[in-house]
């Protein structure tokens, strides 16, 4: 069978979509500082997830002197946006706000700007709009950013194990508060539909609780757990809830901020203090609750997950250069290699309620408050 042709790459653009995530500069600035090595490529960076296509301005070329810097700088130099998909693009049409498919437009800049490969760093939705322009013939590869960690195709997301020290660094000052005033502390997490981030936290900080969306709760077991703990002369509880946890019985057991949904994108928020009222319901305890929001996604990424996203900025630009177009960078064990952007998108990598990490946390006397 011949080789694939290697592409004519004369100009390569880079953009962060979705959330942000620690690493995403350090996913930039790999992917600039080796294509100055080893190809003779002009980069540029679009600004704000897909506006700067939309739009055609703000866009910067990208030179390794204006990376410097950057490997540790948390958020995005790029800017980013959760809201910006071009094929559901929120625009205001008669005095109302519709959803307009700019997809056609986004292409024909790209053809006006002369780029001829796109590599989009983001989490699920920015994957799967990836995967529509691979239909489209766009050439694009795909860079996993979500420190949800629920992505498909890949074993670890940049993001994740930067969101994981910070909760657990949140848990461990906690503690202290929690045993002196004998109080049953809530710590919020991020985790819509995946509870990775408070599983992984909840273990490495010593929680006695740990709620998520894959194993659904009733309070009469959660109280159990706090009792038995008062039996013990242990009259404090730690607590940590992912944002998608749902009791037994309920479809969804969050609230979502009036008037936030927009083209089926709620946002989700308010499970801890609804858990909150049920302790002191179930146990009479004094409960307090601490919803850590966007600090899981801000500041430096750690040392792992700089690796990982040089790993995978390197391994983005290989793709390119194969002209591996539609494949996603992603690490199985400790191997670099890429999926299908398709694969990743076919559903989502969630906490198995039978798996070895939930097996673990129970031998460690934790609760999930189904038993």
């Amino acid at each position: 069978m011949p080789k694939a042709k290697k592409p004519n790459i004369k100009t390569v653009a880079i953009s962060t979509g979705g959330g942000d995530a620690p690493g995403l500069n350090t996913v930039i600035r790999a992917a600039v500082r080796k294509i100055k090595r080893e190809q003779d490529w002009r980069i540029l960076g679009i600004r704000e997830s897909f506006e700067g296509l939309i739009t055609g301005e703000g866009n910067v070329e990208l030179t390794e002197e204006n990376v410097k810097g950057i490997l540790a700088k948390g958020g995005t130099v790029l800017g980013t946006s959760n809201r910006g998909n071009p094929f559901s693009y929120p625009s205001e049409r008669g005095g109302k706000l519709v959803a307009v498919d700019l997809s056609g437009l986004v292409i024909q800049r790209m053809l006006d700007m002369k780029i001829d490969a796109l590599l989009l760093i983001g989490g699920d939705g920015t994957m799967r709009i990836a995967h529509r322009f691979h239909e489209l013939d766009c050439p694009v590869v795909g860079v996993p950013k979500t420190i949800d960690n629920d992505l498909l195709g890949t074993d670890r997301t940049f993001g994740f194990e930067t969101a994981v020290d910070i909760v657990t660094w949140a848990l461990d000052k906690l503690h202290s508060t929690a045993e002196s005033h004998d109080r049953v502390m809530i710590v919020e997490v991020m985790g819509r539909e995946a509870g990775w981030i408070a599983l992984y936290a909840g273990i490495a900080g010593g929680a006695d609780v740990i709620l998520i969306p894959e194993i659904h709760f009733s309070f009469d077991h959660v109280a159990k757990k706090i009792h038995e703990r008062r039996a013990k002369g242990r009259d404090f509880s730690i607590v940590v809830v992912a944002e998608g946890a749902k009791m037994k019985g309920d479809e969804d057991s969050t609230l979502v901020e009036e008037g936030d949904e927009r083209f089926g994108m709620p946002r989700l928020g308010g499970i801890g203090y609804r858990v909150k009222e049920g302790i002191e319901q179930y146990v009479g305890l004094e409960t307090r609750v601490v919803v850590l929001g966007h600090l899981q996604r801000g500041g430096s990424p750690n040392a792992f997950d700089r690796v990982l996203a040089s790993r995978m900025g390197c391994a983005a630009v290989d793709l390119i250069a194969q002209g591996k177009f539609g494949h996603m960078a992603c690490i199985e064990g400790d191997k670099i290699t890429s999926v299908p952007i398709e694969k990743a998108i076919s559903g989502s990598k969630l906490v198995n309620p039978d798996g070895e990490m939930v097996k673990v946390a129970r031998a460690l006397g934790i609760s999930f408050g189904d038993e």
